[in-house]
Order: C-alpha cells, then sequence, then structure tokens
C-alpha cells in the first residue's frame, strides 16, 4: 500500500506491507516541490515524481485523503484538487486501485479519536510503526497514517 499526502510544496508518501498490528514500514519520505515554478510546471514535476515512485515501489493500492472544502479557505481546496488529480491519474494510467479516505477516519482508525491533534497522531505512528522518533516532517506522517488507515481496511475486509 502507497498513502499520499498530496500537496504543492510537499507531497509526503510512505509505503507499508501488513495490517495495522502487523505493519512494515517499507519506505518514507517527502517529495519537495520547486515553489518558484508556475502551477503547471509544479503539477509536472508532482506526476513525474509520483510516477517514479509507483514505479520503484510497484504499489497495488493507493491511498489518500479526500478533499475537505473548508467554507474560509475554498481557494487552498481547490489547488490541493489539482495536486490530487495529477497523483490519481498516475494511478489511474497504471490500474492502481485507488482509495480515498476522510481526515476523522484516518484519525480514529489509529487514535480512536477522530479529532486526534497532530501530536496525538505522530505519537500513534511511532508506536504502531515501531520508529525510534516520531515521523516529520507532518507530510510523511500524514501519508503513513492514511497507509495505516489502508492497511487496517484492508485487513479488515480480508
Amino acid at each position: 500500500m502507497l498513502g499520499i499526502d498530496p500537496g504543492l510544496r510537499i507531497c509526503g508518501y510512505a509505503a507499508v506491507q501488513g495490517g495495522i498490528l502487523n505493519t512494515n514500514l517499507i519506505e518514507a519520505g517527502a517529495i519537495r516541490i520547486k515553489t518558484d515554478q508556475p502551477l503547471e510546471k509544479r503539477l509536472a514535476q508532482i506526476s513525474e515524481d509520483i510516477s517514479n515512485l509507483i514505479e520503484s515501489i510497484v504499489p497495488d493500492v493507493l491511498a489518500v485523503e479526500k478533499l475537505y472544502a473548508h467554507y474560509k479557505h475554498p481557494r487552498t481546496s481547490i489547488l490541493m484538487g489539482h495536486a490530487r488529480g495529477v497523483i490519481l491519474l498516475e494511478a489511474g494510467k497504471r490500474d492502481i486501485r485507488v482509495l480515498e479516505y476522510a481526515a476523522t477516519r484516518i484519525k480514529k482508525s489509529l487514535t480512536g479519536n477522530g479529532r486526534a491533534t497532530k501530536d496525538q497522531m505522530q505519537k500513534a505512528l511511532q508506536s504502531v510503526l515501531g520508529l525510534a522518533e516520531p515521523p516529520k516532517p507532518a507530510d510523511v506522517a500524514d501519508a503513513s497514517a492514511i497507509a495505516l488507515c489502508c492497511a487496517g481496511e484492508m485487513e479488515a475486509r480480508y
């Protein structure tokens, strides 16, 4: 499973194997986007970097957070939709199954609380993945949480 936290500055990613209680973290990191470029160039970079990541990891499932539009900041969700669209396109080109999760569902799957703080999430991830330190930056932590939520759901289905 490959979890991706889309962004126009940083795309966090995490690849995991197994279920939520016996998960192996295969790889995690951040793709840093050149922010001095126009939007179309940034999207092209996301496309190329995600394509390379998918070719390297060869996931069977790609998981992303559902798009959430806050009424005070609609522009943010529109811009984030561009990054998500490019990522979903790369998955679609390869017939990779895409699963989407609401932020509250992701948080609840790891902490039991759909309103958990970033700090609570990072500590839960540290514990579940057996890491010496909480995952950083936040984009990597978010991608790891998305991947673990997906792993748990997939485990529950089978």
